[in-house]
Parts: C-alpha cells; structure tokens; sequence
C-alpha cells in the first residue's frame, strides 16, 4: 500500500507540475480569459437585499392564475426514484397523455423526466407533441464515473429517444479548481449531444459560496451548455431564490457578452406554488420577457404539478 500511495501521489505532483508549466508557457487558459470578462465576486448581503426586494415588491403581482398556468407549462415531470418501476413510469406518461382531453383549457407539462433505462418506454408511449422527453445522463448524480461511461450513457439515451439531457458538473473537479477539466468534461458530452439541448447541474449547495455559483454558471455557458440548473434534488438543498438571482444574473452578462441566449432551470425543493412564484418573479425580473417561455424557463419538480393544478382549478386535485 506504501509503494501505491507513494506512486500516486509522485503522479499527482507530476501533473500539478506541468499544470504549471503549462500554464507558464501558453499563458492562461481561454477559461480563465472568461473570467476576467465578469465580476465574480458576488456580495451576498446585497443579492440578499435584492432578493427581499423581488420578492416584497413584485411578487405580489405574479401571484394570479395566468402566471400558474404558464408555470404548469414550464414544469419537467420528473421522476428519479430508486423504486420506479415500468409500470409507474408508463402510469406517469399515460397521465400526460390524457392531460389534454380532460383540461383541454391548460397547457401540457414542458417535458417528462426520467432515468435512461425508461427513455424507450417513455419514447414509445407519449402521445402528446410538444413534450420533451429528459433524460438524466453523465453518472448522474455524482458525475463521478469515467468519461467513457459518461459519453456511452448519453450517446445511447440520445438513441433511444430523450430530446433533452441533463448533466451533473463534476462538482469535485470543480472544488479542486481544475477549470479546464470540468470545461472538457461539460464540452464532450455537448460535442456527444449535438443539436439535442443540454443542461449543466451546478449542483449550487455543494458550491459554498454565490461567488462559486456565479463562476460555475459562467464557466459552464463557455463550455456548451444550453442550460442551467440548480440542483439533482439528490443532495442536502435545492434550489434558493439567491442562488437562481446569481444564475440570473450570469445569464444577463453572458447574454450581453456573447449574444447567446442560454435557459435556466430552478430544480429540487421547490415545494409549494409560491416558491414557484417566487422564482418566476426573479427570471422575469433580471432576465425580462425573453426568457419567460416555456422552452427558456423549466422547473424540475415532482410535486409542484399537482400544487398548481389544485389551485388552477380552485379544488383539490391530484391528477399526477
């Protein structure tokens, strides 16, 4: 054991060496060049006070049937439990297949979010168009396996039918502050997804800090993502209304940066309507109108759809 520990930390030495010597001769990495594009030092006491701000003053005025209707239409259904099953996950779909003919009036849900050994089933039994089909890939939700197990698992959930895929940042690499490899790892499983929209997980509890959040959401719109997410709803918090201001707010600059428009996705803990509501308030506030569809605007949930369902129709309902 002696000798392989002393091998292994010679080959971490090693790479820290010619990191260094890397980045000595070709100068800082187009990552780093990134992010001297933006103020990452973020003032958590004052995005604090902005978020209060929201949500006393605009809050309010969202809180009306409209707004819960556009947020049923931006929900991804999503079922990521340890016990689904083919029967639950096809009681699911059949579900939203139904939707329409008994609310004709209301929107569908954006998508149905599931494990990739259901991406098939789900494939060959939605009925419904419109409805993405979300797949959870990348050894989610750790993001901890070998790239090759990575890129297998979205290669084939993409051949099997999900039309949008979801990612974990490799959140250690990320703490351990190797950019270029949480770039490279976000970079080839977009190069593996092409055309198919892909989300980046930050996984924003696990960053310690709305600074960190800020230079993951930046750091990972360089490096392909099409969106970004708050949380697996695997880990000890979801998503807050001051880590999606954050993420708003890098949008906004990237946005204004590059002309790229990229979506974002508030996920895990959001349990009541107005924890929706509230994050609605916050996207329409920092990032405006554009970014208030149903393509640009998803939240990952489970229970919300019923929640907002129930008080749609002004009873309780428990159709999902």
């Amino acid at each position: 054991m002696g000798i392989i520990k002393k091998t292994v930390d010679n080959d971490i030495k090693q790479q820290a060496e010619k990191t260094k010597k890397d980045a000595a001769e070709y100068g800082p990495s187009k990552y780093e060049q990134a992010f001297k594009k933006y103020d990452l030092n973020v003032d958590e006491k004052a995005v604090d006070e902005a978020v209060k701000k929201i949500i006393a003053e605009k809050v309010p005025e969202n809180d009306n049937v409209e707004v819960k209707k556009f947020l049923l239409g931006s929900v991804e259904l999503t079922s990521l439990h340890t016990t689904d099953t083919d029967e639950s996950i096809l009681a699911m779909t059949e579900k939203v297949n139904k939707f329409d003919n008994e609310y004709p009036a209301l929107p569908h849900v954006a998508a149905i979010c599931v494990y990739p050994r259901f991406t098939e089933l789900v494939a060959q039994s939605l009925e419904v168009d419109g409805v993405e089909i979300t797949n959870v890939t990348g050894n989610f939700p750790s993001s901890q396996s070998r790239m090759e197990v990575k890129v297998a698992e979205t290669q084939l959930a993409i051949a099997d039918g999900a039309t949008n895929i979801d990612i974990v940042m490799p959140v250690g690499k990320f703490l351990s502050e190797d950019y270029e490899g949480v770039a490279d790892d976000i970079n080839e499983l977009k190069e593996v997804c092409g055309d198919v929209p892909m989300k980046v997980i930050l996984e924003t509890c696990d960053l310690g800090s709305l600074s960190n959040v800020k230079k993951a959401a930046i750091l990972s719109m360089y490096a392909g993502a099409d969106y970004i997410k708050t949380s697996t709803g695997k880990e000890k918090a979801g998503a807050t209304p001051e880590g999606v201001y954050v993420m708003c707010q890098a949008i906004k600059e990237y946005y204004d940066e590059t002309g790229i428009q990229i979506g974002i996705k508030p996920a895990g803990g959001i349990n009541t309507v107005m924890d929706a509501v509230v994050l609605y308030t916050i996207v329409k506030e920092v990032l405006g109108e554009k970014w208030l569809t149903n393509y640009w605007f998803r939240l990952g949930t489970s229970r919300l759809t019923n929640l907002l369902l129930s008080e749609i129709t002004g009873k309780e309902t428990k159709w999902f």
